[in-house]
């Protein structure tokens, strides 16, 4: 188990090692880590997968206070530091994907190519904000109950044989720790005009039955970024498409890794 001080919070990562071109993966909101396992199986040893508990989540320890995520972003660039390694590939799963577009505009100099799966560069409509900030506080206040339960693990999950363990996480987790990263989610910023910024290779996997983000949004992201080559659409899976559908998202990521790591 490996830690790191970076601005002010004690990440929680794991380092595959070995001496293959770097790859740094971040996870989607209310996961860890871990959820690139089978990536890391497919990747390691051939490219060195560096993957993170972001603010809020997993074994990383937070010092408590608001963040964006462009904090997140310089979270994950600080970390290349004590790694010794100068520039990677940044990949991300929904919020991860959100900060690892925000490391290409803050420091395109370290990021060698994007990986965004189940993400995109909008907010969500202020319907389905008031929505997720109603089921935040109810969670906050009780914890998670079956109903909230239900709906979060159908969006991201999909179908009930994908729920554990991460249900049972969620559960033993503090219930006020969702408060800092569910209002940086809420209230994130809008850096669809800034896509022509990113200049990086790219490439954007979606789910064709995610709910919590639609197709549209992977399309327009893709068209956004001139180096993506494309959106490979995962048949069947919902928000975590690497997560449950692995054998369709291995074979398009490492070929693309193979071409520009």
């Amino acid at each position: 188990m490996s830690y790191a001080t970076i601005n002010g919070q004690r990440i929680h990562f794991e380092d595959s090692g070995g001496s293959g071109p770097p790859v740094i993966l971040a996870h989607g909101f209310l996961m860890d880590q871990s959820m690139f396992d089978r990536q890391v199986e497919v990747l390691a040893p051939a490219f060195r997968v560096i993957r993170w508990d972001e603010r809020g989540f997993g074994q990383t320890e937070e010092d408590g206070r608001p963040f964006t995520y462009w904090d997140s972003a310089a979270d994950c660039i600080g970390l290349l530091d004590p790694l010794g390694i100068g520039g990677a590939v940044i990949g991300g799963m929904s919020e991860g994907g959100f900060l690892a577009l925000r490391a290409a505009l803050t420091r395109p100099d370290r990021v060698k190519a994007l990986v965004l799966m189940s993400t995109q560069a909008g907010v969500d409509p202020p319907e389905a904000i008031a929505g997720y900030r109603a089921l935040m506080d109810r969670w906050v206040e009780v914890g998670p109950e079956d109903d909230a339960i239900a709906i979060v693990a159908g969006l991201i999950l999909g179908g009930k044989e994908h729920w554990e363990p991460w249900v049972s996480q969620w559960r033993a987790q503090p219930k006020e720790r969702l408060r800092g990263p569910g209002t940086c989610l809420l209230e994130r910023d809008d850096i669809t005009g800034r896509l022509g910024e990113i200049r990086c290779p790219a490439i954007v996997f979606h789910g064709d039955a995610d709910l919590a983000i639609p197709m549209a949004r992977a399309e327009a992201l893709s068209k956004g970024l001139s180096g993506s080559v494309g959106v490979v659409t995962v048949k069947g899976a919902a928000h975590a498409a690497n997560l449950t559908h692995a054998e369709q998202v291995n074979p398009p990521l490492l070929a693309f890794l193979r071409d520009n790591a």
